[in-house]
């Protein structure tokens, strides 16, 4: 009994060393100034940060403006200054000049508020990232995990080992579940799972990025026909107000006899028949070459209208698409 009890895990020690000899180690990395530079609420708190230093520079900058006036002044003065006067002045200026380069180091140096204050902008978030990287350490097998961006130095690095994107997703993926609904949470979560398919397969990584080309392709294709549409309809919509205007004109007896008699000219450069048929048309004496020409003009110029026409609905939707996305975002901040 004792031997078949020493055989059993004998050959248990046996399997186990087996699969860790042939398991290899999963190493990753992240850069953590990318990750920084990609989550919003450090980058609106860095540049609330550098308006304020930008304020330090103008103050610098004044008190430079300051010193070197009173020097000028000294320079000028000076041939009618006592010496106790110009001991005076020159102890003044080097007290001012102390006092600048006092706070310039202050708010700059190596142990300024500058650098005080982006460390303490950035702890939160690095404790974030931190978490994120142990978490997907777990759920991954990674063995090893760097930071690019720390003093550790890498001479090469491989792409495909950089989860910094991950990251960035982990991060988001919490801030979103927050706000949602458990509808919109079962959706997030299917995606998610998506897209940890996709990290675990570079392969489906280049599949989903070409789906996601043509299906961005596709959407571009139906916007800009939609939008040609909206412009045809607007302009067919003018063409018939002043078609109608011009009848209530005419009704009302506000437009000459031969404005009455001239022929309207359609869209498509052909010329209408007149509004009543005992109205005859005037013998034009202008030859045929001068009608095609003005013609081919009215025909650019609507063409022009309607692409000018395009541009201003493209514009209008960017705008009212960009004033969508900061509503959305100003939410988050209050919240955070």
């Amino acid at each position: 009994m004792i031997k078949q009890f020493l055989f059993i895990f004998l050959a248990l020690i046996v399997a186990n060393t087996s699969q860790a000899q042939t398991r290899t180690t999963r190493i990753g990395y992240i850069d953590m100034e990318y990750i920084l530079e990609n989550v919003s609420d450090y980058k609106e708190a860095t540049a609330q940060l550098e308006l304020k230093a930008q304020k330090w520079k103008q103050e610098i900058e004044s008190k430079k403006i300051e010193i070197n006036k009173l020097k000028e002044s000294l320079k000028a003065e000076k041939a009618l200054l006592t010496k106790e006067l110009i001991d005076e002045r020159e102890t003044e200026i080097k007290f001012l000049e102390t006092e600048m380069m006092d706070y310039q180091q202050k708010q700059f140096g190596a142990d300024g508020n500058l650098i005080h204050q982006k460390a303490a902008l950035a702890k939160p978030i690095q404790d974030q990232v931190f978490t994120a990287v142990q978490d997907i350490a777990e759920a991954k097998s990674y063995d090893f995990i760097f930071d690019k961006s720390s003093d550790l130095t890498m001479l090469f690095s491989n792409k495909k080992f950089d989860i910094s994107d991950q990251v960035i997703r982990v991060l988001n993926r919490t801030d979103k579940r927050e706000q949602l609904t458990k509808k919109q949470l079962k959706d997030q979560e299917i995606k998610e799972s998506k897209e940890n398919a996709i990290d675990e397969n570079p392969a489906m990584a280049d599949r989903q990025k070409a789906l996601d080309e043509k299906k961005a392709a596709r959407e571009k294709l139906i916007e800009d026909r939609r939008l040609e549409q909206e412009a045809k309809k607007k302009e067919y919509d003018d063409r018939r107000k002043a078609i109608q205007a011009e009848r209530e004109a005419k009704k009302n007896g506000t437009v000459s006899e031969p404005a009455k008699s001239t022929e309207a000219v359609k869209t498509d450069g052909t010329t209408a028949k007149p509004a009543t048929a005992t109205e005859t048309v005037p013998a034009t004496t202008e030859p045929p070459v001068d009608k095609a020409a003005e013609r081919q003009k009215l025909y650019e110029q609507r063409k022009k209208e309607l692409e000018e026409r395009r541009k201003k609905i493209l514009e209008e939707r960017e705008a009212a698409k960009k004033a969508k996305e900061a509503e959305t975002q100003k939410p988050n901040t209050t919240n955070n």
